[in-house]
């Protein structure tokens, strides 16, 4: 995702790719074939970081107790990095067995052919994938086949203003209609003259689009993926996209143009009265404003339903693993264990069984659990980047008045169909 998908996914950028191999040894030991396995795992936990730290310190030396004869070689590389040095390292053959991937990237690789399909290689994929969310598993699912197993997950839910929602004597909105009202109601001046405004969205990608589009009943493309025209140009879609322009008219929503005032800063300081975030906004206003009250709430529903948009990220497999080790650590990292160690870092799990746990009850991110249930992946297609970057531009010019909605989604159907097409 951009940064629709670096926001969506809750990224922690590292300054530089780090080799944390040098923390677990590789030496030759005897699997319960005879042989002997040094498994890679490629990822993108901060080096510095809570999760890396488990990881090392915990899940791997875990995983090497109970499956003597494997070892793990986990590398840590930035966000970004990963992408590229995954892209140059299927050129060379140099791949690693397993990866964490952003759930975005996973309709890429599976098109360059370097990815294992898990349903079809693996004799109890059905029972493991079974055992995790399958909201979250979507993310995974390329046409017919499974490319990866869901890891951990995350979506947005509504934070708002809880003395701005006092003062106007409404309560947090249930519908679309509501949410409509209450971003022009909470919309205007303050009592320092400032102007503020009932709802701030940071940028028009798909991330920030799509639960608006699929709460009021429209869709990106048909059920398998293949088409555009007659769902991003639905009476339903351009009806989601004319609501946003006409509260940008109207003056109650805004945060996407250069100079707007940034969404942590504009929420904390009363400018911006509603947000749409994900559970890393927690952190970010206990760092940032620890004494303003703000409270949380589902997806506004629609004709639709309530409906918001999942991110996350998937373990895969590529096809020049050792597929027998890299499975079982794959199952393993998505087991009831691993995953609710992860989840004391703040990484919302998707194995079912974890979910069910204290530790995950009592999380900052609980909120979020409910709506996770009901989220959608955006289009799991290779050239999603492409179609968003183009859904971006075509909203722009409709919030500038450039074109009306029904013009701008018209002519994306026809970009996205023959993007679809190749």
């Amino acid at each position: 995702m951009s940064l629709a998908a670096l926001t969506g996914c809750g990224k922690s950028p590292v300054e530089s790719e780090t080799d944390s191999a040098s923390q677990v040894t590789a030496e030759p030991t005897e699997t319960s074939k005879g042989e002997e396995v040094a498994i890679n795992f490629w990822h993108h936990y901060n080096a510095q970081s809570a999760e890396n730290e488990t990881l090392m310190n915990v899940l791997i030396p875990k995983f090497e107790e109970e499956n003597p004869g494997i070892k793990v070689n986990a590398v840590s590389h930035d966000w970004a990095n990963l992408h590229e040095k995954i892209l140059i390292s299927a050129q060379s053959d140099t791949l690693p067995d397993v990866a964490r991937l952003d759930s975005a990237w996973v309709p890429e690789f599976e098109k360059m052919g370097i990815l294992t399909a898990l349903d079809e290689e693996m004799d109890d994929f059905a029972e493991v994938s079974g055992g995790l969310l399958e909201s979250a598993m979507s993310t995974a699912k390329i046409g017919d086949h499974y490319y990866g197993l869901a890891l951990n997950t995350n979506t947005k839910i509504l934070f708002y203003n809880v003395q701005a929602f006092k003062d106007a004597g409404i309560e947090p909105p249930k519908t679309m209609d509501e949410f409509v009202d209450a971003a022009k109601k909470l919309s205007g001046t303050n009592e320092n003259g400032q102007q503020v405004w009932g709802y701030n969205e940071p940028a028009l990608a798909g991330w920030n689009l799509c639960p608006f589009i699929w709460s009021m009943g429209g869709s990106i493309t048909n059920e398998k993926q293949t088409a555009a025209t007659g769902y991003i140009n639905s009476p339903q879609t351009v009806k989601a996209i004319e609501t946003l322009a006409n509260l940008y008219k109207d003056g109650a929503i805004t945060g996407w143009n250069s100079g707007d005032i940034p969404m942590t800063d504009g929420f904390g300081t009363g400018r911006y009265m509603m947000l749409l975030e994900g559970p890393w906004k927690v952190a970010e206003m206990a760092g940032a404003y620890p004494d303003f009250e703000y409270a949380t709430a589902g997806m506004p529903a629609g004709e639709g339903g309530a409906v918001s948009v999942l991110g996350g990220e998937d373990i895969a497999m590529f096809n020049s693993a050792n597929k027998e080790a890299a499975w079982k650590f794959m199952q393993f990292m998505t087991g009831e264990f691993a995953e609710e160690e992860m989840a004391k870092c703040g990484q919302i799990p998707v194995n079912k069984e974890a979910l069910e746990s204290e530790t995950v009850k009592a999380a900052d991110y609980a909120p979020f659990l409910e709506t996770i249930k009901n989220a959608k992946s955006r289009p799991t297609v290779a050239c999603w980047s492409e179609m968003d970057s183009e859904l971006s531009t075509a909203v722009t010019a409709v919030m500038n008045g450039e074109k009306t909605a029904q013009e701008a989604m018209d002519e994306l159907a026809d970009k996205f169909d023959a993007m679809l097409a190749e």
